[in-house]
């Protein structure tokens, strides 16, 4: 059962504090709050609550809320379950009326609201709540003359793309490891469905575990193992798992029944039959790779990701295809499979004149988006590519068109600030959730709080600004420059009145 919150438009003023003040209508919080629509996505969050029956549900404020504040401070659940406890402006940023010492919910309760809130929920809200940091934020420009107006292009903005990998929280996947972890786990099942039949059959099936450790330890333990060890290793960790699944299969002959296995169970049983049979196809064919590879036994929906990047060929999670403009980031796709993103750049241009009504003057993007059609089809557009032509470079580059690279490659870093910051500050760079929908919406939040603390900071710049217009500091005066298709740019001069 699903009840509207009450308290979803409450003001800080409203708010009731034990010590009978008041909160700061200044402060980040109640900001943020301001600029988050909240009411307008609450009908789609409760649709998951169908029936009316049952106990009421927590409100759509207080699950995204959560979940915003949880990315923000870069904690775990149950940490930040106490610091809504303990802080009055964040019971007031989750829609609380007063502050309450009580704790607001059971910190378990956070994984409900990530698969409750879905990627696709969270990224129409992300649009919304940025049509309305710009307008909070937007400056005017003087109008340009009539002769000008008339030679304007229609197109305006610059819209950077780009790709990116967001690694889950497993370690790394060797064909050795994972055989012995499913070889384990195989152990662990034969024991659950030998237990009920105890006593009905004469003796336990044979699993020979700690030989099968011993086998295993040899070769883990040694530095670098040679070709021909490593593979005969693999071998007697594939005849380990070959007879451990046969044992299986025979109890469930004998009477065993599968659903003496918890869900769980059940569904790493499936997991480990098909990492049994890529693992037996890669050791019989002599190959590295093949479709749909499993690298992990909890978090079988993850994929390898190859990236050629430097120290990290190879990254294990869900891929992102992103753009930005404005200082503000989108996540525009995101898949478990590898794909090439350069198929991508129609839908976010397309995305882009949806949201702001024009297409943009140039997108920024790295060499793999600079195709032969997309091109073209950009060129129909009047929207500029970022880098040199298809084909020899010529001889002799004027100044103007190197200042040109130069000036495009500049922009085009912004983006990967943007991954950087999500990686370091925000925790892309290693995704805690579990499972695959709960991966997607953490992800989502992500990008979601990075235009949250973007828009943060330029409230806070507009504010210094003010202040430094007219104030002095120690003989010298800050002076800010507003461009918001591109980075704050600041200058100190020496005030010499």
């Amino acid at each position: 059962m699903y009840k509207k919150a009450e308290f979803a438009s409450l003001s800080p003023s409203d708010f009731e504090l034990p010590s009978c003040g008041k909160l700061s209508a200044s402060n980040r919080w109640v900001k943020m709050a301001q600029v988050i629509p909240w009411s307008e996505f609450e009908s789609e969050y409760a649709e998951n609550f169908p029936t009316e029956m049952g106990a009421p549900a927590k409100s759509w404020r207080m699950a995204l809320g959560a979940l915003i504040i949880k990315e923000k401070l870069g904690i775990s659940d149950r940490e930040t379950v106490e610091q809504i406890r303990e802080n009055p402006y964040l019971q007031y940023f989750i829609g609380q009326s007063s502050y309450s010492n009580e704790l607001p919910f059971d910190p378990s309760l956070l994984v409900h609201f990530r698969q409750r809130i879905s990627p696709n929920l969270i990224n129409k809200l992300n649009e919304r709540m940025v049509e309305k940091m710009r307008e909070i934020t937007h400056v005017k420009t003087e109008k340009k003359k009539d002769s000008d107006a008339k030679n304007e292009s229609p197109n305006r903005g610059k819209l950077i793309i780009d790709a990116t990998c967001a690694p889950a929280d497993i370690s790394y996947p060797t064909d050795l490891g994972l055989l012995n972890g499913a070889r384990v786990h195989t152990e662990k099942i034969i024991d659950i469905l030998y237990k009920p039949l105890k006593g009905q059959i004469p003796k336990k099936p044979r699993t020979y575990r700690n030989l099968a450790r011993i086998d295993y330890l040899l070769i883990a333990k040694q530095r670098r193992p040679t070709r021909n060890k490593r593979r005969q290793a693999i071998k007697k960790q594939l005849q380990y798992i070959k007879r451990n699944l046969a044992h299986i299969e025979q109890l469930i002959d004998g009477g065993a029944s599968l659903k003496d296995l918890n869900k769980k169970q059940y569904k790493t049983l499936l997991v480990l039959t098909e990492v049994y049979r890529q693992q037996q196809w890669l050791f019989d064919n002599d190959k590295q790779s093949i479709e749909d590879r499993i690298v992990s036994l909890s978090q079988p929906h993850i994929r390898p990701i190859v990236r050629g990047k430097a120290g990290k060929s190879v990254e294990f999670g869900a891929k992102l295809s992103a753009s930005c403009f404005e200082g503000y980031v989108f996540l525009d796709r995101m898949s478990w499979d590898n794909f090439n993103e350069s198929g991508d750049l129609k839908a976010q241009v397309e995305a882009y004149h949806r949201f702001t009504g024009y297409y943009p003057e140039s997108v920024h993007a790295d060499r793999i988006y600079r195709t032969r059609s997309n091109r073209a089809w950009c060129k129909e557009r009047g929207i500029r590519i970022s880098g040199p032509p298809l084909g020899r470079p010529p001889a002799n580059v004027s100044k103007e068109k190197k200042k040109q690279a130069a000036y495009d490659e500049r922009i085009r870093n912004a983006i990967e600030g943007k991954f950087g910051q999500a990686k370091r500050r925000f925790g892309l760079n290693r995704v805690m959730a579990k499972l695959d929908n709960t991966s997607g919406t953490v992800i989502a939040i992500t990008f979601l709080v990075m235009n949250l603390a973007t828009w943060w900071r330029r409230v806070f710049c507009m504010f210094l600004c003010l202040f430094g217009k007219r104030t002095p500091i120690f003989g010298w005066k800050i002076i800010y420059y507003y461009n918001w298709g591109q980075a704050i740019q600041k200058k100190l001069i020496f005030n010499r009145d």
